[in-house]
């Protein structure tokens, strides 16, 4: 039996494991290759990181994890976890299982895009979401915010430091007076046609198509997408969650405890707020957290 099994091999998952490592615990990552930055070309604002591909991080991150004794990585797919006396068993995809007296839950969460056409194939290149990870990569040019929450005005008020900006109400989160009033100040263009269509060679972006009828040159478009958690592991579990501003998360306290003894959590799944840095310090502090509840048991 494992001290701690980590569940999820992107940046949280990775930072957790480490601490554990760091910490003598015996750890497994399993890791099922599919973290959510994978259609990004690089990570940007990661501190000594900016501008390195996602996948190359991992690569390092899993060489520098393996160098410690006590750490091991299974490619697998955690099915499922179930409580039993003294710990959790996790049963994976190709047939085993893996014990643990503790689990850390990194598994991130996965982005539900606005349907219109073109969007999904340009993904992470010139459809985005943070213009703090990807707003100076397309600075310059012109930049559009297809509205797809309640909160999309605020970040429509944000893109002009990078580029001339239009916002797209889609007929559905008209701005009320005091957003008008900053999005005037911070000139961006209010546009109330619809976006019904992206252009040109994917994954670049040459316009958008616009429900009565016109074309406007746009270079690169910033949206929020709903988002759920990957994986049913943490409610399966009966881990409290919470309802964000782009969807549900699980509620953890400051060590990244959840709701169910013994079970911790970091990453895009445990905030409204989704950042490679963020995301890597919250796996540090699971990792902590579960150690030293090992420590007191």
């Amino acid at each position: 039996m494992y001290d701690v099994i980590v569940i999820g091999g992107s940046f949280a998952g990775h930072a957790a494991a480490l601490q554990l490592a760091r910490a003598r615990q015996d750890v497994l990552l399993i890791d099922a290759g599919t973290p959510r930055n994978r259609f990004a070309d690089a990570s940007h604002g990661f501190l000594c990181q900016d501008g390195r591909a996602p996948h190359a991080i991992l690569q390092e991150a899993a060489r520098q994890l393996l160098a410690y004794p006590t750490a091991e990585i299974v490619q697998a797919e955690a099915l499922r976890a179930e409580k039993l006396a003294g710990g959790f068993v996790v049963p994976l995809a190709n047939g085993s299982d893996r014990r643990a007296k503790r689990l850390v839950l990194a598994t991130g969460v996965t982005d539900t895009l606005p349907e219109l056409p073109g969007m999904a194939e340009r993904w992470g290149a010139t459809v985005l979401h943070c213009p703090y990870c990807h707003g100076y990569e397309v600075r310059d040019r012109p930049l559009g915010i297809i509205a797809n929450h309640p909160m999309s005005a605020h970040q429509a008020a944000l893109i002009p430091d990078w580029g001339p900006a239009t916002f797209f109400t889609q007929g559905m989160y008209e701005p009320d007076a005091e957003q008008a009033a900053l999005l005037a100040r911070r000139g961006v263009s209010i546009e109330r046609s619809p976006v019904v269509a992206l252009l040109g060679d994917a994954p670049a972006l040459a316009g958008v198509q616009l429900e009565d009828g016109r074309v406007l040159p746009m270079e690169a478009v910033f949206t929020a997408p709903r988002t759920h958690p990957t994986s049913a592991i943490a409610s399966e579990l009966g881990c409290v969650m919470e309802e964000g501003p782009s969807g549900p998360f699980l509620t953890v306290d400051a060590w990244g405890a959840t709701s169910v003894e013994g079970v911790y959590a970091a990453g895009d799944a445990t905030s409204p707020m989704h950042n490679a840095t963020l995301a890597a310090a919250s796996g540090v502090l699971a990792g902590v957290g579960a150690h030293q509840s090992l420590m007191r048991s």
